[in-house]
Parts: C-alpha cells; structure tokens; sequence
C-alpha cells in the first residue's frame, strides 16, 4: 500500500494572489545551473481555461524551498496564453519554452466545433532564455511548421520537454503536444526540433484508435488498444536507456475503461513503434499526469482515484512502462495536473537526490494552490 511521506515543500502560486483568480497547468524544469522553474498559467478573469491567461514563472535558487516574485513570460491584450513546455537545449543550455495562445474568447467548445477562425484560434509560440529564466526573447510563432491546417483544438505539453541524451538522436529536443480534427477528435503528437529549439516540425503522430465493439481493452505495451478506443489528449514525455522516448498520455474517449494510454519511439520522436495502448496498472481519473525516468525507474505522478482529482499519488515501474507499482502520497486532498523534475543535492537541502514534484492541490479544490514537494529518490526505489 502506498504511504504518506513528509516532504520539503513550499507553496509556489496561490489562488488570489499577483492580480490573478487561479494558478493552473504547472510546468517544472532544473535550468541549466540547477535553478528551478517553475511555470504556470495565471488566470484573471476566473478558473476557466478560456479568458485572459498570462503565462507566469518563479524561480528557485535553492532547490525549491524559497521562490522568487512572479514574473510574465508570455501574455497579451485579449489573449489566453499556457499550455507552458520548457525544456533546456543541451547544446548551449538556453532554457526554451513551448506554449500556446489563443483569442480569450476562444473557448475550447468553439474551437472544436470548427467556429473560431486559424488567427484567432490555437497557436504555437517559442521562447528563449540564456539566463536561466531571468529574460525572456519575445515569442515567435511557429504554427505553420507545427499545427497542420485541419487541426482545431491545440495544446503543447502541458508539462516539460525532453533533450535525449543517448542514442542516434541524441541533442534533440521533443516536445508532447495534442490536437483535434473534424470527424475524429482528439489525437496526439510529437513535436522536434534538431536545432536547439530554433525551428520545430511534427513528428509522430497518433490520431487515435476508434473502439472494437465488444472489446475488452489491452493490458498494456503490447501494441494497439485491444478494443478499447483511445483518443490521446495531454502527454508527458520522457527518455528510456538508448534514448529511447516514452510517452504517456490522457484518454479523452468518452467512457473508455482506461484513462491513461502510452506509446514508444525507438526513432528519436519520429514515429511511434506502435499506436497508444491502454496501461494496465495505474488509477487515474480522466486527468493530465506526469512521467519522469531517473536511473533505475519510471515515475509516475498522478491522482489515485478513478472518478475524482484527488490523492496525487507517485507509482514507480522498473521494466519501461510496462507495470506499475504504488509508492507514495505526496498529497491526500483534492490534486490534478502535475510536472515532474528530477533534483541533485544542492546547497540548501535537508535530503540527497530527489525528484520534485509540482502540482495543483487544494482542501476543497485541486485549484486552491500549485504546491512544491522534493521527495527523496531512495523513498521511490523500494517501491520498484
């Protein structure tokens, strides 16, 4: 059985505070020189995903005990903008950030039903810090490269990025990112970059797997959905050993048995070897997660429960995915989206190597607060 641990933890945005209503979609990324960023997007106008949404940063210099004042990485006048993917380019360690934005009265209903026009509608934007998140370039957009022209909805991550380190493809950056087109719903992608994060292009694609009637679902990693329909919407990314690239990802099929889906690249993000199947394994609600390799093991971060965000709970998997184990509690109240990073022992910590957990939570609402925890890598490992 899982357990409650007692970790280092801090409070990094709060509802009501900074001129914004609500805190949500957490991002979080060591920089570089071991600063913590950690991204959000601060909601003004209320809780909802549509609106005047800025996308915000605070920054940790001490493993995530004390945080700097907020600052804007990206906003504008009358527009929604979040969906933050931050990933460091290993090659000059610039921090690079994928995110999204849209006219604030483009609400996802709309943009799905095909009545928001491609200006108004979703759109990708890229940009760089060379300073650790101190500066911001201003953003550049690059829809025409990464949003193909039937897509509607569109999001990047929400969630970090991945630089694969090992393998052929070893410098390239991979960003998750999700889309819906006519006929068909949602369906995921990946997308690349082989220049430091200067350009980017689709990679794999998967537009979801219609249900078999009388299906019985799959039991994970073996390939296909086994009958159940999966319609891939949020993922989280991360590198297995030979740089191979692991994806785990949102079911949005409207009733489908599993919630969660994953899928491999052994092709550095250009394809999936195989299309999203369901895991066998892990209790979620319909919900984004989190995904984190460290040596050893998978982390997974997500809540516990199959109908309600509540219980974020840390599950581990030693064989790539394929099986999981519960391990520990980091919050036992209402909890949703969560980003997951993993953290030395550096100055100013308690404990050694750690994984840094940020993610919504609340007493009476998952949207009450983003919280910080840093929990001990040995406190994961016997759970394997």
């Amino acid at each position: 059985m899982p357990h409650t641990t007692a970790p280092e933890e801090a409070t990094v945005f709060e509802a009501g505070t900074d001129g914004y209503h609500t805190f949500r979609i957490p991002a979080l990324l060591p920089a570089g020189d071991g600063t913590l960023l950690a991204f959000a997007e601060g909601r003004r106008d209320g809780a909802g995903d549509a609106g005047r949404i800025d996308l915000v940063l605070r920054r940790s210099g001490d493993g995530g005990r004390t945080w700097s004042p907020l600052t804007v990485v990206g906003t504008g006048p009358e527009l929604t903008v979040g969906n933050p993917s931050p990933v460091v380019d290993p090659a000059t360690g610039d921090v690079v950030v994928l995110s999204t934005c849209a006219a604030a009265d483009a609400s996802e209903d709309r943009i799905l039903a095909g009545r928001v026009g491609p200006r108004e509608g979703r759109r990708v934007r890229v940009q760089r810090s060379t300073d650790a998140g101190r500066t911001w370039s201003a953003p550049v957009d690059v829809t025409e490269t990464t949003k193909r022209a039937d897509w509607r909805w569109y999001a990047t991550g929400p969630g970090h990025g991945l630089a694969l380190r090992s393998g052929p493809f070893a410098g390239r950056l991979v960003v998750p990112a999700n889309h819906s087109a006519p006929g068909t719903g949602y369906g995921g992608h990946l997308l690349l970059s082989d220049d430091g994060g200067r350009s980017w292009r689709i990679g794999a694609v998967d537009p979801g797997t219609p249900g078999t009637p009388g299906g019985s679902g799959g039991s994970g990693g073996s390939g296909g959905s086994g009958g159940e329909e999966i319609r891939p919407n949020e993922t989280a990314v991360t590198e297995l050993p030979g740089g191979r690239v692991y994806a785990a990802t949102r079911n949005q099929a409207a009733g489908a048995r599993a919630a969660r889906a994953h899928a491999w690249s052994s092709s550095g993000g250009e394809e999936f070897d195989r299309p999203y199947a369901p895991v066998s394994g892990l209790v979620a609600p319909v919900v984004q997660c989190s995904v984190l390799a460290i040596p050893d093991v998978l982390v997974f971060a997500g809540p516990d429960d199959v109908r309600e965000r509540r219980n974020l709970t840390l599950r581990v998997s030693a064989d790539a995915g394929h099986t999981w184990a519960r391990s520990l509690v980091v919050w036992p109240g209402p909890a949703a989206y969560s980003d997951l990073a993993h953290l030395g022992s550096g100055a100013g910590t308690r404990q050694g190597a750690g994984i840094g957990v940020l993610h919504e939570a609340g007493e009476r609402s998952a949207y009450e607060r983003i919280r910080f925890v840093r929990v001990p890598v040995r406190d994961l490992r016997g759970s394997a």
